[in-house]
């Protein structure tokens, strides 16, 4: 059955990134074994632990669309419109872009609800992967997401963007699926219904 998750590499106090967009030691993970997990974007390797090959596997493996705010997809130039988990992307953003059709592969709309329910669309039963932190949170307020995972990484940003503000209320997750994984803890939490 397809679901709606989010997923980000998260620092332990809860940031994102630092507050000029840099990732800084997050993605260190990526690169902190000897086990390739292998991509279509020829421009990106991931060499991870056995561990979190697996993890790693098992959150792209199902993809089928991936939604994304604009300021995530203007910081990446729109992956070359070839994300590393070989899915569409649907962009959520009030001010397309004036060269759209340069992505064949991307979708815009305005509104989370909508770029939740296409993405569904384009997923054609597979997973819908919420990879900005701003989107996930509109999500999770409109009880789009079926579960949150976060990759916890040993490093203190001190201030940043954060992957959960303003979530306009209280979400029980259930209890995690915890892998531990060379620079990173990875936690799965479906969210309780």
């Amino acid at each position: 059955m397809s679901k709606v998750l989010t997923h980000m590499t998260m620092s332990l106090d809860g940031y994102i990134a630092e507050p000029d967009n840099q990732i800084g030691e997050l993605f260190e993970w990526y690169q902190a074994g000897d086990v390739t997990v292998p991509n279509p974007n020829p421009n990106v390797t991931f060499k991870v632990d056995a561990a979190s090959a697996s993890v790693l596997r098992d959150l792209t493996a199902n993809v089928g669309a991936l939604v994304v705010g604009r300021r995530l997809f203007d910081i990446a130039d729109g992956w070359g419109d070839n994300h590393p988990v070989d899915a569409p992307v649907v962009v959520v953003t009030h001010r397309p872009p004036d060269d759209a059709a340069r992505w064949p592969r991307t979708t815009f709309v305005d509104d989370v609800g909508t770029a939740v329910d296409r993405a569904r669309e384009i997923a054609g039963g597979k997973d819908v992967t919420i990879a900005s932190a701003n989107i996930a949170q509109q999500a999770l307020k409109l009880g789009l997401v079926d579960e949150v995972c976060v990759s916890l990484v040993p490093v203190l940003f001190g201030e940043g963007i954060p992957y959960f503000a303003n979530l306009g209320g209280h979400h029980l997750l259930e209890d995690p699926v915890v892998v531990q994984g060379r620079r990173a803890l990875h936690l799965r939490y479906p969210v309780r219904r």
